[in-house]
């Protein structure tokens, strides 16, 4: 079932099967609390077994795009527009968050974002890419990187 993120009261409600739930969580929050302030966007969630169409949107884009093939499992999704941007959000069980940003213009901004939660490591995965560090007060310290989409989704 669905349920909006509080950023005020972080909980690890639908994390808690990972080894960092306390630091996903946060940066859930924090993610939750960006849309609330920018866009007066609800960032609701929903169990990996009921996103399955964002999921595969956002697993298709990071293989055609950079033959990446995500080894944690998906525990939490959620697809939603704000303005003329898609987006899409993937929390995995092993503290990894990936988002896609995708502009409906033709013309517009599209990237895939990484986002690691405090405590865990780079996934193999994702070796490749350079993490910049941010601070956050819900979720301590974020690690994220990113890339440009370059084909149509």
């Amino acid at each position: 079932m669905p349920h909006a993120v509080d950023f005020g009261t972080v909980s690890t409600a639908g994390l808690e099967s990972s080894p960092v739930a306390d630091a996903l969580a946060g940066l859930r929050a924090n993610e939750a609390r960006y849309f609330k302030n920018k866009y007066d966007h609800v960032f609701t969630v929903e169990p990996a077994a009921d996103a399955a169409s964002t999921i595969d949107w956002v697993s298709r884009i990071l293989e055609d795009e950079r033959g990446i093939v995500i080894a944690s499992p998906p525990l939490e999704a959620t697809e939603f527009q704000v303005e003329n941007i898609r987006i899409a959000y993937v929390f995995y069980e092993s503290g990894l968050s990936i988002n896609v940003m995708y502009t409906l213009d033709d013309d517009g901004k599209r990237a895939v974002g990484f986002k690691l939660s405090d405590g865990m490591a780079v996934p193999e995965e994702l070796g490749a890419f350079k993490f910049a560090r941010q601070k956050s007060k819900l979720a301590g310290t974020i690690r994220g990187s990113y890339f440009v989409i370059k084909n149509e989704y």
